[in-house]
């Protein structure tokens, strides 16, 4: 999971039908009848469905990076969407999955073995797997990054959550090495394989929470190449990669260049794709895409407007809540406060009711056969009123204020980013109308970061990724909120949703497992830490036309991030671009809406 402040959703009854079966096929009762060796029996090395076979390696591609330049590109010092594509492409774990039906697939680890009573996993390191700088891969490079993540020195503590369940790695030999679990968990497995292996020889001895750029060496396909910090960023593709001849891996990760600007605000981003100094620009702004989108560049097609439906799970945002703050301890308190937001006239006003009001943390758990109990916190000025009142506040006679225990109630909402005030202004004056004093503090990224790690903030606007795999506990659990740089970052604690989780850890049935994140969605949801916000339904993306793609564009799960494995430099379309802006003519149209394509669903 990872802290943003950008989502988009796509929900639906065939997604969530598609996901069950899945996961029930790969981690259900049936794989409990003995030893267990992934990848599955059968499994053949075959080429990804949605690479092209057209694509061509090579060329550059600029992406606006994130809106602010991120405190490390260490994605376990920093953990957003941002430096998990970053990191991602540096760095391989044990294994992934296939991108269209979800099975394992072996990178790092040529195979696992998992005991029957689900609490040995025995690791088989692939004899190729190599550093890029030559030094063989081994199960050694394995345990030191696991070590180094359960290190209690070391800032890691969303990853902590899931491997702390095991003790740390027996070396068998360089190229074996076993896991022993202390407790049975469905996640166990996927808890293993994905997290991300880094170079002993390289880092062993240093502070591993300074370690932020210095990606000398790698073994993904990427390396971290030039960097003007605060300006740029650019991964370069290796020609030594030890795994470039697997055919799953043709056709994927076509540009010899990419570079990541960063411009401190959307405004400027949007300026700079414009004028043609970025080749891409997801849209996260309903202006921007309603208002913005017009002109030469876009009457002729020289820019490409798509909104793009595919099955990314869905995210949640909202104004998160510090808890262990006097002022939100009070449950009336925080409910007072989601009514005296006036989501549906941000919505009408400013978003050009593009927007759903979101009322859950998994809305996608949510359908016509399971339907969203959850409170739609509407605005309600006499309502917050009477909440605030029943919680103890009362006004100041003199200044108006309301005060509890002799104290006023103020508060400082912290931001990241100028286009999120626009919304903290309209909310400031509604909370002052029943007399709450909401103070304005805007700080970069790396500082907005840092005090989340040490959940230094009364309020403050915050979203997570969504996952195929619903795991609550990083959010939730008591636990998380007393560890440093951990998700739960509004310090919620609940008796009844632990006891959930704990039952939830053993229960390999996904249906029954999402009843339970159902339940917890219920409880959290009625203790209001954060005041939901709202979400699309689509990818909404501009790039100039000059690029080869999948017929799907994005990938089926993924966001903007999959332009960088499937794209690449068409000659023929770059050509024709060019060919078409010298002489003033226009390109033939790409099609607005795009759906993945129902063939991959089989």
């Amino acid at each position: 999971m990872f802290r943003t402040s950008s989502f988009r959703i796509h929900a639906s009854k065939k997604f969530l039908a598609l996901i069950v079966t899945t996961l029930f096929a790969l981690l259900g009762p049936q794989s409990m009848l003995g030893e267990v060796i992934y990848p599955k029996e059968g499994w053949v090395d075959d080429y990804d469905p949605l690479a092209s076979p057209d694509a061509m390696v090579g060329g550059k591609l600029t992406m606006g990076g994130p809106s602010q330049y991120p405190k490390s590109f260490n994605y376990y010092l920093d953990p957003n969407t941002f430096t998990a594509a970053l990191f991602g492409k540096c760095f391989e774990s044990l294994m992934g999955n296939n991108p269209v039906t979800l099975e394992w697939e072996p990178v790092l680890a040529s195979k696992i073995a998992v005991s029957d009573d689900k609490l040995t996993y025995t690791v088989t390191i692939d004899e190729r797997a190599r550093w890029s700088d030559g030094v063989k891969l081994t199960s050694h490079d394995v345990k030191w990054t696991f070590d180094t993540i359960l290190d209690p020195a070391n800032l890691t503590g969303s990853f902590k959550v899931d491997l702390e369940r095991f003790e740390s790695p027996e070396i068998v030999d360089d190229a074996t090495l076993v896991f022993t679990a202390k407790t049975v968990h469905w996640k166990n497995f996927m808890s293993l394989i994905r997290f991300a292996i880094l170079p002993k020889h390289v880092y062993e001895g240093k502070d591993f929470n300074k370690q932020n750029t210095d990606f000398s060496v790698v073994s993904g396909l990427y390396r971290l190449g030039e960097i003007n910090e605060g300006v740029y960023a650019q991964l370069e593709r290796r020609d030594n990669w030890w795994l470039k001849e697997a055919k799953r891996v043709q056709g994927v990760g076509n540009f010899q260049t990419i570079e990541y600007r960063f411009y401190g605000e959307r405004d400027a981003s949007l300026d700079a794709f414009k004028k043609g100094d970025t080749d891409v620009y997801p849209v996260y702004t309903s202006h921007f895409w309603v208002n913005q989108t017009s002109g030469e560049d876009f009457d002729k097609n020289w820019i490409v407007k798509q909104a793009i439906y595919n099955y990314e799970p869905i995210s949640f945002q909202g104004f998160a809540m510090n808890m262990r703050r006097e002022q939100f301890k009070d449950l009336k308190t925080r409910q007072a406060l989601a009514h005296l937001l006036h989501r549906e006239e941000f919505n009408e006003t400013m978003m050009f009711n593009q927007y759903f009001l979101q009322r859950s943390y998994v809305e996608d758990l949510w359908d016509a056969d399971h339907p969203n109990p959850n409170t739609l916190y509407e605005f309600n000025p006499e309502k917050a009123r009477k909440l605030l009142a029943e919680s103890g506040w009362v006004a100041n006679p003199e200044t108006g204020v309301l005060e509890k225990d002799g104290k006023p109630f103020v508060f400082t909402f912290l931001s990241s980013q100028v286009s999120s005030e626009k919304y903290a202004v309209a909310y400031k004056e509604d909370l002052a109308d029943v007399g709450i004093e909401m103070k304005l503090e805007r700080k970069d990224r790396a500082s907005w970061s840092k005090d989340m790690d040490e959940f230094n903030f009364d309020m403050t606007w915050a979203g997570f990724s969504g996952t195929i795999w619903r795991d609550p506990t990083h959010l939730w659990r008591s636990n998380e909120a007393d560890r440093p740089s951990g998700n739960n970052i509004t310090g919620f604690k609940s008796e009844e949703v632990d006891r959930i989780l704990e039952e939830m850890a053993i229960e390999f049935d996904v249906a029954k497992r999402n009843d339970m994140v159902r339940k917890v969605d219920e409880i959290v949801c009625s203790q209001v830490p954060y005041i939901l916000l709202w979400n699309i339904d689509y990818v909404r993306l501009l790039y100039w036309n000059k690029f080869g793609t999948p017929d799907t564009v994005l990938s089926k799960y993924g966001n903007e991030d999959s332009i960088e494995a499937y794209w690449w430099i068409d000659p023929d379309a770059e050509a024709d671009f060019e060919a078409a802006r010298e002489s003033g003519e226009a390109l033939p149209p790409r099609p607005y809406e795009i759906h993945f394509d129902e063939e991959f669903m089989e």
